[in-house]
């Protein structure tokens, strides 16, 4: 049988009821409070079935009137919200050295958060984040989502496993399985860095939650990238679209086919940013652990906004390349704003400055001249929100019902 395309399949009655639901409770996530004019407005639909939907949500609690607004001339309208109490989910993100678990609403705000070293064996961290759920469970009134998990490393959304992470214990870990099992709860497992993107579209800067290509570049330990496409992730058929951290910007004709010693994560890692400045200022490096690391780099973006010469040539040249990279992101895939997250946005003006002296100027290159940069705007919380945020992915789906 002939497959048919997504965009040209026919939807059945109830598909499209589940779709203008879904549309109303996404507006009313991004824009927090709207009447039902407003929303009737800016989904094209007739305020007849605008009601129905509001009526249904509100029969099941899962939105609060907040009475009439502000007077227009006209007769105010009555606000709406979601409820964030039947809108809570449990979100974990996994690092090397540290896990944090942390409750959490639709909208991306963070309701309590705990962290604890991570265990090097697989089944004693998942063990840990057990308990750690657990407790916040038991102290809810209303039930949650379900959890959310993040996790460095090649990812198996579909099933919920971690294939390949950066640690070389974690192989083949079935994380669904076990939180699902230990839980009695929906889980969803995802990549840290495509998670912090969904966050970063849904709960991030209007500009950018707009976007029709969001890129969303990630500089720690190594550099990574995801990519959303008209506001859905983009893994390909293999789980590792986005591997940006391999592209090679200056070769060295090495033989090496993995890690090659002029691709971007060798280049513009925040290892490779302080092997840089202490090359440049003559001091010793520090441990290589991922904390002693991510202290360093923090240190010497401080350094270079004060003037530092070694710091401001360092960051400068890890910004050189991230810009190099980042223009053949854009060239090969139209992309309309890129968002970077890590330390390295602490030093943002010289780091802007310098990624966009990479790119082409003129009045033909208008997906460079109009492309929005920006640093994250979750803080670094954007993998711990990602992971609060895959739960809710089936509500506002076309296609999700809120069990």
């Amino acid at each position: 049988m002939e497959r048919v395309p997504h965009s040209r399949r026919v939807l059945r009655v109830g598909q499209v009821r589940a779709a203008n639901r879904a549309a109303v409770l996404r507006l009313l996530r991004r824009h927090r409070q709207l009447s039902r004019a407003e929303l009737a407005r800016r989904t094209s639909l007739s305020e007849a079935s605008v009601s129905r939907i509001i009526a249904e949500l509100m029969d099941q609690g899962l939105l609060v009137d907040l009475g009439n607004g502000p007077g227009t001339g006209g007769r105010p309208g009555a606000r709406l919200e979601l409820n964030e109490e039947r809108f809570q989910a449990i979100g974990v993100d996994i690092q090397n050295w540290e896990t944090q678990v942390a409750l959490g609403t639709a909208t991306g705000r963070i309701i309590r958060s705990e962290r604890f070293r991570t265990p090097q064996s697989p089944a004693e961290a998942l063990d840990r984040i057990a308990v750690s759920v657990a407790g916040i469970i038991g102290s809810l009134h209303e039930p949650l989502v379900g959890i959310g998990v993040s996790t460095r490393g090649l990812v198996d959304s579909r099933h919920g496993v971690a294939e390949l992470g950066s640690n070389p214990t974690w192989v083949h870990v079935e994380i669904s399985d076990y939180l699902a099992g230990r839980t009695n709860m929906p889980v969803y497992v995802e990549n840290n860095v495509r998670a912090a993107a969904v966050a970063e579209y849904v709960n991030g800067n209007t500009d950018v939650q707009g976007a029709h290509c969001l890129l969303f570049v990630l500089i720690g330990e190594g550099v990574g990238m995801a990519i959303v496409m008209d506001g859905k992730v983009h893994h390909g058929p293999n789980m590792a679209a986005g591997e940006i951290g391999q592209m090679v910007i200056a070769d060295q004709g090495g033989p090496e086919r993995h890690n090659r010693s002029g691709c971007l994560e060798v280049l513009a890692s925040d290892l490779a940013t302080c092997d840089r400045y202490n090359n440049l200022a003559g001091t010793k490096a520090r441990s290589s652990t991922s904390s002693s690391c991510t202290q360093q780099m923090r240190q010497i973006c401080q350094l270079a906004m004060e003037g530092d010469p070694h710091a401001r040539a360092a960051v400068t040249a890890t910004a050189r390349f991230l810009g190099i990279g980042i223009a053949n992101a854009v060239w090969a895939l139209d992309a309309d704003a890129v968002v970077i997250d890590g330390p390295v946005t602490e030093a943002w003006p010289l780091v802007s400055a310098a990624i966009r002296d990479q790119f082409p100027e003129g009045p033909l290159f208008l997906n460079f001249r109009n492309l929005v940069l920006r640093p994250s705007a979750l803080g670094g919380e954007a993998a711990v929100i990602g992971a609060i945020t895959l739960p809710f992915a089936p509500i506002f789906s076309y296609d999700g019902t809120f069990a």
